[in-house]
């Protein structure tokens, strides 16, 4: 799962902070997400539309059914191409039968075949060096957000989605060549390609929400969707592989999935908007033009030769404008619905119970606080977690319950449940995060960590299953409920700054899951349950942590703001007091 992943608002506005509390513009602004580390132009101006060397484009001008394949093939794309290589489980006993990294391990017997004919069994420097080839693809996609937010912000769409044809491309060429060139060790190159292929196809992706403005919170989802369910690839492929009794190669399955990639580059120029469509405060501003009746007339109307002629002149403009304004409506909604968007999204900012608690403070600062050091702190262990996990799952049953058969069952039915259970949970983390306030969706994400650790650690069948259906709900939900904190907490303007250096640093602290591994096939002796346990105890620490702050925090902010607007209501009651007594002694100085 990327760090990108968020089922919620894809533009919002930052709070305003109150007079005296910290500096800031005494403004409302308007900002979309962008995961850009280094966001052009002024960091404190409202930012209504990142710059990019394509103008936007009027969708209301576009024809629905168009607009409508258009995200259908970016969903279409997400699917096939944003996260594949998090079907690492499904993908590893291919790898392991086919004798990717074999010759590490060239005469030990637990590289042959287990004793009732069941698939093979990887060797410890084996098993580790395929690990790698995930962990270097997580970190890639992860870190490769920020890239690509980058090029999405200042070169637009188009750029970002034919580098991602490229990658796809060329990290399935390389794939081929190193399954039918035993020499040529292309494997950790190639994936790592692949993971950036599907991050400048997933990360752009979003932006298609504006193709229909009132329903893009159903296509963030689908995009998101789309992107869990990708994980099921190399399901489909491994059941293809076995069910042709192992004759499809892995060579010929990549070699044939490059269609992806030209695919990805033929669509983009046959069917996508070369930029993007106008976002919501830009459609708004177009409404309030067309609304503006003194725009039918003009200066040049004294030239015309009769009022007979200047009537027909101003009701044709009259008309032109009326038009625009009801496709634009048509496309936004008209003013009832708008106000009633509006009012869902105060809604929802009211049930956060801490919207804006960070807003307008300078990314630096914002660092320094102890939501920031929280918030780092357990995505860091969570996202090491759950990658040694996808990494490690079967190797963990085998162990626990001392049956290669039964870890194999257990393997089997998390690579069927990871696309299928995030694909299930995204429409369920929306209405979670939209209608919870932080606290209490932090305190269920405490559940789940405690949850999946405590199942994590018994060596039995039914806790194995346990730890897999809790794990693929909590996976997508932990990462959307990052990217939905972070903006509720931190704000949109430093977004990129602040989610970017959480993203970075969790990727370089997962080059610990190599030592991990290291751990658990030396000392250990391949029993899993001490750093599933460590992990566990550390998460369940971090996260109670980070909910008891937000309780304490949220408390005390809110009564900051309360008293706040009690002092704004004195101010305008003392206002009225003094105008009224200007008034009565202005009445007796005229009766004098």
């Amino acid at each position: 799962m990327s760090l990108a992943q968020h089922v919620t608002a894809n533009e919002g506005i930052d709070r305003v902070p109150p007079e005296g509390e910290e500096d800031g513009n005494e403004e409302v602004l308007w900002r979309t997400l962008s995961y850009d580390i280094f966001p052009p132009g002024d960091g404190a101006a409202p930012i209504i539309s990142h710059e990019t060397t394509v103008p936007n484009a009027a969708a209301y001008k576009v024809s629905a059914a168009k607009r409508a394949a258009q995200v259908s093939f970016a969903i279409v794309a997400c699917w096939f191409a944003a996260g594949i290589v998090y079907g690492f489980a499904s993908l590893k006993p291919v790898l392991i039968e086919e004798g990717v990294y074999a010759d590490l391990c060239p005469n030990s017997p637990s590289s042959s075949s287990t004793d009732d004919g069941r698939e093979k069994l990887p060797c410890a420097a084996q098993d580790m060096r395929l690990n790698l080839f995930f962990i270097a693809a997580s970190i890639t996609t992860n870190a490769s957000s920020l890239v690509a937010g980058s090029v999405l912000d200042r070169y637009g769409r188009r750029l970002c989605y034919i580098i991602s044809g490229f990658f796809m491309i060329a990290g399935c060429v390389l794939m081929g060549l190193a399954f039918q060139i035993p020499e040529f060790d292309g494997y950790l190159v190639a994936n790592i390609l692949l993971s950036l292929g599907g991050t400048f196809v997933f990360v752009p992706s979003f932006q298609l929400a504006n193709a229909f403005p009132k329903y893009s919170g159903i296509i963030v989802a689908l995009v998101t969707g789309a992107f869990d369910g990708s994980a099921a690839i190399f399901l489909f492929y491994r059941l293809a592989w076995e069910a042709s009794g192992r004759a499809f190669k892995p060579a010929t399955f990549f070699f044939a999935y490059t269609v992806v990639g030209v695919l990805l580059l033929v669509g983009e120029w046959a069917l996508m908007p070369a930029g993007a469509y106008h976002s919501t405060p830009e459609l708004e501003r177009k409404i309030e033009i067309a609304q503006d009746a003194t725009r039918d007339v003009h200066d040049s109307d004294s030239d015309l030769d009769s009022v007979v002629e200047v009537r027909r002149v101003r009701s044709a403009r009259a008309e032109r404008r009326l038009s625009k304004l009801e496709q634009i409506e048509e496309l936004v909604g008209d003013e009832t619905q708008r106000e009633d968007r509006a009012q869902a999204e105060e809604d929802r900012q009211a049930a956060s119970g801490i919207w804006g608690v960070l807003h307008g403070v300078p990314a630096h600062r914002q660092m320094a606080t102890p939501w920031f050091a929280l918030l780092l702190l357990l995505t860091v262990l969570q996202m090491l977690r759950m990658n040694y996990f996808i990494a490690t799952v079967r190797a963990q049953y085998r162990y626990l319950l001392k049956s290669e058969r039964l870890a194999e069952d257990i393997n089997h039915f998390f690579d069927a449940a990871l696309p299928v259970g995030g694909v299930f949970a995204t429409p369920f983390i929306g209405l979670l995060l939209n209608n919870l306030s932080v606290a209490a969706a932090s305190a269920v994400l405490t559940v789940f960590i405690v949850l999946i650790g405590v199942l994590n650690c018994l060596p039995q069948l039914w806790a194995g299953y346990g730890t897999v259906v809790a794990f693929v709900l909590f996976r997508p939900l932990y990462y959307s409920a990052v990217s939905d904190f972070a903006t509720k907490i931190f704000g949109f303007a430093t977004f990129g700054r602040i989610y970017g250096t959480i993203t970075c640093l969790s990727g370089l602290v997962n080059f610990v899951q190599s030592g991990l591994d290291a751990l658990t096939h030396g000392p250990l002796q391949g029993d899993p349950t001490p750093i599933n346990a460590v992990m566990a105890a550390g998460g369940t620490i971090l996260s109670l942590a980070l909910t008891a702050y937000i309780v304490i925090q949220g408390r005390s902010f809110r009564l900051k703001l309360q008293k706040k607007e009690d002092a704004d209501r004195v101010q305008e009651r003392l206002g009225l007091i003094r105008e009224e007594r200007e008034a009565e002694d202005a009445g007796y100085g005229s009766m004098n």
